[in-house]
């Protein structure tokens, strides 16, 4: 008698690890074409196509880094106290002549620090006695005096090529003598979903129609990761229509994405229709949930067939097309950043395969935060990811989790 079985997918071959899955795409997919200069104010989000080089020092040139008294570190008396007339007083944007030996001047934070002039002395540490200043003994030499080029010499890397520019990446660039710059062109993404049982949200439900919810799930985060998004709506399941719709969004857009119908049901076409206009390169994942996952080419389009569950198309959007758009793009992949944490809760899994469970922080009787899992594990239970703080991943070749176990942590606030 033949054994029974769970999993839905068990069959077709070896599932494909994460890791092996991302250097894949890094391998066959090229990077799209394109760049354009754009000002300061519009390159947020955006890839950087070249390096930014600095076109001068930062700071342009030695300045006082307090407000007080600036002196030639020499004139100092050692282990006493040292009183010497003040010749001046040098403001931020003010152009300084060179400082007299014996002298000291009235300096303001920003300002240049006078030729000869070698070290600061605050002015909360000083006594100003009529023209003259009591300094303190014990200042080191240089002391709150910021070099020329301390933050960045000249022709030294501002942001390197491929970054997703910051607004403190821009305000470097702006610091360093630029006003705009050249960045990778935007991805045109085509988004739509699957399935004969979708209904637009807010339109009636008929009988076993639900509304669709991984479309706006995948719009809005894709917005987030900086692409141009096109909603190209349901599809139904026709295995006739479906690779003209497929070509048809190829000749427009740099990657086609899809959700549902990826299976090995016979209501699930996508994956037959991306073999009539192309071919796949990947087809199941090692990971839970979100293992049918379609990678290939339509048309020679880059294309992602995502599971129908939005739970598994949050989680393979995280770990499987942010590394596509990142190549595409031209951008340096970057995985997400985790944290340690202790487990709170007892689980077990399948050796093989990558888990990530929806936890929420809380904090355990000794006052330290722990991650507690949240009850209930389907991929559909869209509640699973709006009453989470993130997920915990589960290593491919363990078998359980038990209190106290350490687990890396993926936020949700900082995952996008």
């Amino acid at each position: 008698m033949a054994q029974l079985t769970d999993d839905c997918f068990a069959f077709g071959g070896k599932p494909m690890r994460i890791e092996d899955a991302v250097a894949m795409i890094a391998e066959r997919f090229p990077v799209v074409a394109g760049t354009e200069t754009v000002p300061l104010g519009l390159a947020d989000g955006r890839i950087a196509a070249e390096d930014v080089v600095a076109r001068h020092d930062l700071p342009p040139f030695a300045n006082a880094a307090v407000d007080g008294y600036a002196v030639r570190f020499a004139d100092l008396e050692a282990g006493t106290e040292t009183v010497l007339p003040v010749s001046g007083r040098l403001a931020a944007g003010a152009a300084a002549g060179e400082l007299a030996a014996g002298t000291a001047i009235r300096i303001f934070t920003g300002a240049p620090m006078p030729p000869g002039a070698d070290t600061v002395f605050m002015q909360e540490d000083v006594r100003r006695e009529g023209d003259r200043v009591v300094l303190p003994a014990g200042l080191k030499p240089g002391a709150n005096a910021r070099p020329a080029g301390e933050d960045l010499a000249a022709g030294g890397l501002a942001i390197p090529a491929g970054r997703r520019l910051r607004p403190q990446d821009l305000a470097l660039a702006a610091a360093t003598g630029h006003a705009q710059i050249a960045v990778r062109r935007r991805l045109r993404v085509a988004v739509f979903s699957t399935g004969d049982e979708l209904t637009e949200p807010g339109a009636p439900l008929r009988p076993g129609a639900i509304h669709d919810s991984n479309r706006v799930l995948l719009v809005t985060l894709l917005t987030r990761l900086g692409v141009a998004v096109d909603d190209l709506g349901i599809l139904r399941d026709d295995p006739v229509t479906l690779p003209a719709h497929l070509a048809e969004a190829a000749r427009d857009h740099d990657l086609i994405l899809t959700s549902g119908g990826v299976s090995t049901g016979e209501e699930d076409h996508v994956k037959t229709a991306v073999d009539a206009q192309g071919r796949l390169m990947l087809w199941r994942l090692a990971i839970k949930p979100g293992r049918p996952v379609a990678v290939g080419l339509v048309a020679g389009t880059p294309f992602v067939g995502l599971p129908g569950n939005p739970v598994a198309v949050y989680i393979t959007l995280l770990f499987v097309v942010r590394p596509l758009l990142a190549r595409l793009g031209g951008a340096r992949y970057e995985p997400p950043l985790s944290w340690p944490v202790r487990a709170g809760f007892s689980y077990r899994k399948k050796a093989g395969r990558r888990e990530f469970v929806r936890v929420s922080l809380v904090r355990s009787g000794a006052g330290d935060l722990e991650a507690q899992k949240f009850p209930r594990d389907g991929a559909g239970v869209l509640t699973s990811l709006t009453e989470s703080d993130g997920l915990v991943e589960l290593p491919d070749d363990a078998t359980g989790v038990s209190p106290g176990d350490v687990l890396a942590y993926y936020p949700h606030v900082l995952l996008w």
